[in-house]
């Protein structure tokens, strides 16, 4: 064959037989963070690599219960933000996966099992292990938990309404988090 032709063939390869882009961002939200008195969440996740991904996060809750009623008012609000990077042992968007994330949280939390009320913000990093089932080409069921830990600036009332400061400062905390069912999809 000829040498300009085996050049078009090659050039004609190349322009129009390209393989399919792959998959490098996601987005999710944690079905189960809904149940925890209507907290939304969204994920953003892109693929840097075949077994790393940075992901981005934020969580907002403003809701109160029993607004205007002392005995019974009770709260989980918050906004809270992270950013990190999980490790895929396999490949990203399937299997299990690890993960690091910076993360800064707002919150104002009472009246669920006793009536005192903490608020304040939180700034610390956690440690984070879950797993990711395929439920398509493009859908993701996810599975995780972790742990974070930082400081806590914060003040205590003894109740959500009636405003009697208990105590404030500033404190080291250890939290579970990240308790997540979610649905990803994947593009």
């Amino acid at each position: 064959m000829k040498t300009s032709v085996k050049f078009l063939l090659i050039l004609f390869a190349c322009l129009f037989c390209r393989p399919a882009a792959a998959q490098t961002f996601s987005v999710s939200t944690d079905l189960l963070g809904y149940a925890r008195l209507g907290t939304m969440s969204v994920d953003a996740s892109y693929a840097v690599a075949r077994r790393w991904s940075l992901v981005a996060g934020a969580r907002y809750n403003p809701f109160t219960f029993r607004k205007g009623d002392p005995e019974r008012q009770f709260q989980n609000r918050q906004q809270s933000y992270s950013v990190g990077m999980r490790v895929w042992p396999w490949h990203i968007w399937s299997g299990w996966w690890f993960a690091g994330k910076l993360r800064y949280q707002e919150y104002n939390r009472g009246g669920i099992i006793s009536r005192k009320t903490e608020e304040g913000d939180r700034f610390g990093a956690g440690l984070y292990a879950g797993y990711t089932h395929m439920l398509s080409s493009h859908l993701n069921l996810e599975f995780g938990m972790g742990l974070w830990s930082g400081v806590s600036v914060y003040r205590q009332y003894s109740c959500p309404v009636c405003g009697l400061t208990l105590s404030s400062g500033n404190k080291f905390f250890l939290l579970p988090d990240d308790f997540i069912i979610s649905l990803a999809y994947v593009f």
